[in-house]
């Protein structure tokens, strides 16, 4: 069977006040989407509207936001969220739904995102919330690598994010990872034995991988901060 997508379910909104049904709504969605055997639903998302929207008897946002915490603090997967309510102005929900895309894909990149999960306590290194650790253990990726000489593309994929390294051995150049991390690095990889080692210089201290292959198996081993997480991919 292949692996669930994972879904983080957003709900916009005024929530004036935050209701039993708007509750009721996530666990309806999440049923329904956990029937059809293709998505695992690992969190939600309240996102109460800015005061800029302008609806009549509208409470302030800081108040609408303290009952919606309230109402869900008992909750262990739906949270509430602040961003939408702190804009100046209406925010149409694409916009806030691709803020929060960005932001779960940034914290999962920091994070392990890996099927294996952390050797390390990691997660508090990299202040990964916990829907972001429930979305790395249900990724399956896949990897495709190919060589000519010393040229060589890795590409990883998952459901969540592809993304696709393209490099020469042992010449270092400047790895963008603009929509992974939002980070730059100079990255140098080289062959150590049999092992594949990549080292990325930048804002994470001991940034950097390990590939090698056992038997039909390939080994992942990625370090960042002190953390240091595996993942094991079988040939198909």
């Amino acid at each position: 069977m292949s692996a669930r997508i994972p879904l983080v379910l957003l709900a916009c909104g005024s929530f004036n006040p935050i209701t039993n049904q708007h509750m009721r709504l996530f666990e309806l969605a999440r049923d329904h989407l956990h029937q059809t055997g293709q998505f695992q639903v690992v969190g939600g998302i309240v996102s109460p509207v800015s005061d800029g929207y302008v609806k009549q008897g509208l409470v302030l946002a800081k108040h609408r936001i303290a009952m919606a915490r309230l109402a869900l603090q008992s909750s262990d997967w739906v949270s509430v969220d602040d961003w939408e309510s702190q804009q100046p102005d209406w925010t149409e929900t694409v916009v806030t739904m691709r803020y929060h895309y960005g932001r779960i894909l940034k914290q999962y990149q920091e994070g392990t995102g890996k099927d294996s999960g952390p050797t390390t306590n990691s997660h508090h290194i990299t202040n990964v919330n916990v829907a972001i650790r429930k979305i790395a253990t249900l990724l399956k990726p896949d990897k495709d690598i190919s060589v000519d000489g010393d040229h060589m593309v890795i590409k990883t994929l998952s459901t969540f994010k592809n993304y696709n390294m393209d490099f020469h051995v042992d010449k270092e150049f400047e790895e963008d990872l603009s929509g992974v991390d939002d980070r730059k690095c100079m990255t140098t990889i080289s062959w150590e034995g049999d092992k594949l080692v990549c080292v990325q210089k930048g804002e994470k201290e001991g940034r950097g991988w390990t590939h090698w292959v056992e038997g039909d198996r390939l080994y992942l081993e990625l370090r960042a901060c002190g953390a240091v997480c595996k993942q094991v991919f079988e040939k198909t």
